[in-house]
């Protein structure tokens, strides 16, 4: 058909980032959930250029899931969209399937058609069970409304930035391929911050930053990183769900740009033996009034009372929720000493080795990061199991939190193990849930050889969650 006959909506690179940024900016001012919808359902009305909306949702495991609704029928039928949950891993059985999709309103996003195509734009949804609850396999929901409740009760702001590491790979379909070409193959060897104008890292780099910041992201810096083909691509900080969800986004864009170019982006944790692996490190902060709450001038390391409180109780129970931050065979991989691993249950402001740093900080920028996620865990259980495990977890009162006293496990076997004997894993997921998670953790498990050995075998990126192949998966 020709393009010619469509008039279809297309905005510049500009009108997408002032559009983005208003949008944000009522989010993180909480405007009343009722007045964003009905502004949103009325622009949707009154655009006639937008055919079709792309709800966004993910499933147990963290995996990006996209239904595109016709934008005429969503404005209709927005408060009843159904869907086959039997058919999302870790979701519901065959004998209770229907699901639905509630609209997010506030996380809502105009992205570039050169990128997602034209006439569209992008919102979140959350899943709703039956009874019109919440429905407890989608840590989205759980997250922002266990965000909510701290607001309401305690007016604290749960805040996060994240550093994601990702390979850039030859090939638009590397990570399917492996079990064919058995090997990663590099797109440049230049190694940390160097990458020549124009080459196809920065040329990737440099492409991926302009989408990001017309999606109104506030980028901060990017560059190439340490190991060979691999990138980082740093931007601002928010409000807890909403930066799950640019993590989401984040993985989509690098992933859209790269396939465009002919390349996979990869975010497999150790997708190569002998060089760093990708982390995702996970900054965090509570503030209340617009004050960071983890700033003391007089404190240790200008760490308040608080802070040292909330990193004591993530590195007691370190052990139990790793395999949350750590969901893959291939990421116990990357927990390997030699290449800066953060493995030790310790806090440090410089030794990288520890599980959290304390980063040099002001007023305004004190966090803790937690540097042992990989970043291929889902985005909305890490910062779930961060917060709530530092907010209400056990504190075991550590005399010393600066020294190593244990170690994160080596493999996922061990991890499954301390995930499951956990009392605390079971207070954070509830026992269906942590049932659900575990028994798919199982199943990619079992699928791989028990000891990682000195290269990346190919069971262990062919059932990797995020290069899901649901033709595969059923098979067993």
């Amino acid at each position: 058909m020709s393009s010619e006959l469509r008039n279809f909506l297309s905005l510049s690179y500009d009108e997408l980032e002032q559009l983005n940024l208003e949008a944000k900016e009522q989010r993180k001012n909480r405007v009343a959930a009722h007045k964003i919808q009905e502004e949103r359902i009325k622009y949707l009305a009154d655009e006639k250029r937008i055919k079709a909306v792309t709800v966004l949702f993910s499933d147990l495991e963290g995996r990006l899931h996209m239904l595109d609704y016709d934008k005429k029928f969503l404005i209709k039928s927005w408060d009843n969209l159904t869907f086959d949950g039997s058919s999302i891993r870790g979701f519901t059985a065959q004998r209770e399937s229907d699901l639905r999709l509630s609209m997010d309103w506030s996380a809502f996003y105009w992205g570039p058609a050169d990128v997602f195509g034209s006439g569209k734009v992008l919102v979140f949804g959350q899943v709703i069970d039956k009874d019109g609850s919440p429905y407890s396999a989608d840590i989205r929901g759980a997250l922002k409304g266990f965000a909510e409740k701290l607001y309401e009760k305690e007016k604290y702001t749960l805040n996060a930035a994240n550093e994601i590491e990702g390979f850039l790979f030859k090939g638009a379909d590397a990570e399917r391929a492996y079990y064919e070409t058995q090997k990663f193959e590099y797109v440049n060897t230049g190694g940390y911050y160097h990458s020549l104008p124009g080459d196809p890292l920065r040329t990737f780099i440099d492409t991926t930053a302009e989408v990001q910041r017309a999606m109104g992201f506030q980028n901060e810096k990017d560059h190439p990183e340490v190991a060979p083909s691999q990138f980082e691509i740093n931007y601002g900080y928010g409000e807890v769900v909403a930066a799950a969800d640019q993590i989401q986004l984040y993985k989509l864009i690098c992933r859209q740009v790269a396939t465009k170019m002919g390349f996979t982006a990869s975010f497999l944790p150790k997708p190569v033996v002998g060089v760093n692996g990708n982390g995702m490190h996970t900054n965090v902060s509570i503030s209340k009034g617009g004050k960071n709450l983890f700033w003391d001038a007089k404190g240790e390391e200008k760490l308040s009372k608080l802070g040292w409180a909330f990193l004591d109780r993530i590195l007691t129970h370190g052990n139990d929720i790793c395999l949350l931050l750590n969901p893959s065979v291939n990421a116990y991989r990357r927990l390997d000493p030699h290449f800066e691993a953060p493995n030790q249950l310790k806090a440090s402001p410089v030794d990288r080795g520890s599980m959290i740093r304390i980063p040099i900080g002001n007023e305004k920028s004190m966090r803790v990061e937690v540097r042992s996620v990989a970043p291929d865990a889902n985005p909305y259980m890490v910062m779930y199991s961060v917060f709530k495990t530092g907010l209400e977890g056990d504190t075991s009162k550590i005399k010393n939190l600066r020294q190593a006293q244990r170690y994160l496990p080596d493999n996922i076997y061990d991890a499954l193990a301390n995930f499951r004997k956990a009392d605390w894993t079971t207070k954070l997921l509830g026992e269906d849930v942590k049932a659900r998670y575990g028994d798919l953790k199982q199943a990619s498990a079992d699928r791989c050889s028990r000891l990682l050995g000195t290269f990346v075998k190919v069971p262990e990126v062919q059932y990797h969650h995020e290069v899901y192949n649901q033709f595969l998966w059923n098979l067993f």
